[in-house]
């Protein structure tokens, strides 16, 4: 272990003094590194994972049966359009390795076939349709806008939106933003940045506080009260709009939602200094620890009355872990045992069986199947989260290395094809959210970034350094410069829908956070040629 870190230490001096790395350069270890399957079920750790992918960066490797007899398998990847590639190996679930830096972006056929020991095909075992997605080419347009003045407008396009401004004078949301309906997640996000707005510009402090005050008011008026199951916990879902209306959400909360609003009571306490802000933040804490079970694992959605658990499925928790490690930074060491506690079930379940799965306020999760909605949103948040951890293990450093490839292999798209009518879509690079929404969002794109700059803190790996400055510098090309409009999502849309295109806040306050990240590491990202 003291060897280990050590050699860490090691590697971030040694990176630090050595020279910029080309574009071509990192392209070339990106490619080698795509040799290495994501955690193949052949290692014993979790089944294979990857039943409902449709593309792979990484080599993939499957759950295909052996078959009696067989001396061999024959494994042919043909492309769509191209040669087919073929190899032999001794196991069906061998991964596409020999050959994947061959095979062309685009669409695939994989086969695999038994044979005897004269070639002979005895029988099929599998047979996959995916797409061999782009590979990291290593060099992007860079940033369109300096990272600080993104962020500053960024920040001001939410401060000056109308529903924003309301809460100068109310302590009821706007229900023209219909997103507010959701007020841990988006009330909880307009606290924050508002207080981001308050630091980052002194002649608006005044008018972000008070915006920043009645939100975070509003969240208290709608909590459970002292004494409930979930006492001091508001609701994840307001009034009857969006999926908020869904009969399966009425009456529900999701467990970890408050946690978000914690972190902003958290921030204004920072921001005031005015004890009633932490102190409703450390009792949020206390009603997470009330409700933690004896395994370190939390329900993921509960009656927000009774607090009763509705379904069997537990949350995924590095929300709450973050919010603990915080908490504990105030000085109430009283969160250190219950986050040691989430930190075993995280590791020796979630982890372990590698079901990073994704839950959301709008994604009903009763009844998935394992893998069937995996994101980066966990996998990728639960790496930064081990990598930033006070005296991180080598297991732990090896597992968010896992999820980081899972994040990059499952959600990442470093490039997609142009369209019938010659131009882009959707625009790369950017990170899809999840299974169930294929759509490459603001939010996702700043987890994985996180995630690969954290790595990079860690290890001094310029690759790593290259894919999350890439991901950023689209932050900023996708902003619009002329207001600072951030859009969540990231495709084109004709003017009709794109009247409505769909803006979150607490998609806007990651990037607003990613981008003054960024302009902390200039001098870091100059070691990029």
């Amino acid at each position: 272990m003291k060897k280990f870190l050590t050699l860490a230490l090691l590697l971030c001096i040694a990176a630090t003094a050595c020279p910029a790395r080309s574009a071509k350069s990192l392209a070339r270890q990106a490619g080698k590194e795509y040799l290495k399957p994501v955690r193949p079920g052949t290692e014993g750790r979790n089944p294979f994972w990857n039943g409902f992918a449709k593309k792979f960066i990484y080599a993939p490797a499957f759950d295909f049966p052996e078959a009696e007899g067989a001396a061999a398998y024959l494994f042919t990847v043909t492309p769509k359009d191209g040669e087919a590639l073929s190899f032999r190996s001794k196991l069906p679930t061998d991964a596409l390795s020999p050959v994947w830096n061959k095979v062309p972006v685009g669409d695939v056929v994989l086969t695999v076939d038994a044979v005897d020991a004269k070639g002979k095909v005895l029988s099929r075992v599998g047979e996959r349709k995916f797409m061999r997605d782009y590979p990291f080419p290593g060099e992007y347009p860079g940033p369109s806008l300096d990272y600080l003045e993104a962020a500053v407008k960024g920040a001001l396009y939410v401060h000056t939106m109308p529903e924003i401004q309301s809460w100068r004078k109310s302590t009821v949301p706007d229900m023209r933003y219909p997103h507010n309906t959701y007020p841990c997640k988006i009330i909880g996000a307009t606290v924050r940045v508002e207080c981001l707005v308050a630091k980052l510009l002194p002649a608006r402090k005044d008018e972000a506080l008070e915006i920043a005050r009645n939100a975070a008011q509003f969240l208290i008026d709608m909590s459970r009260p002292e004494g409930d199951p979930l006492a001091f916990f508001p609701p994840t879902y307001y009034l009857d709009k969006e999926a908020s209306k869904k009969e399966w959400n009425k009456g529900k909360t999701m467990t970890l939602e408050a946690a978000s609003a914690g972190h902003a009571f958290l921030d204004l306490y920072d921001l005031t200094g005015e004890k009633p802000w932490l102190e409703r933040a450390v009792a949020i804490g206390r009603t997470y620890v009330k409700l933690q079970r004896e395994d370190g694992s939390l329900p993921i959605k509960v009656d927000f009355i009774t607090g009763e658990p509705v379904n069997d499925v537990s949350a995924m928790l590095h929300p709450l872990l973050k919010y603990f490690r915080r908490l504990a930074g105030y000085g109430y060491d009283e969160f250190d045992a219950p986050r040691q506690k989430g930190e075993r079930w995280m590791d020796e379940v979630a982890v372990e069986a590698f079901d990073m799965t994704g839950q959301f306020e709008d994604v009903n999760v009763k009844g998935l199947k394992p893998y069937q909605n995996l994101t980066n949103c966990t996998a990728a948040p639960y790496a930064s989260y081990l990598l930033t951890k006070p005296g991180h293990t080598e297991k732990d450093l090896r597992n968010a290395d896992d999820l980081i490839r899972l994040s990059e292999d499952q959600f990442v798209h470093w490039a997609y094809p142009l369209n019938s009518e010659g131009f882009y879509v959707r625009y790369a690079p950017a990170v899809h959210e999840q299974y169930k929404y294929e759509m490459p969002v603001d939010n996702s794109a700043c987890n994985v970034a996180n995630a690969w700059l954290d790595t990079y803190k860690v290890t001094g790996d310029l690759l790593c350094l290259a894919k999350a400055k890439a991901l950023i510098d689209n932050v900023t090309r996708m902003q619009n410069p002329l207001n600072g409009f951030t859009p969540t999502t990231w495709e084109w849309r004709d003017a009709r829908k794109d009247r409505n295109r769909t803006f979150w806040v607490n998609c806007a306050f990651s990037s607003l956070d990613i981008l003054l990240r960024a302009s902390e590491m200039e001098k870091d990202f100059a070691r990029l040629k």
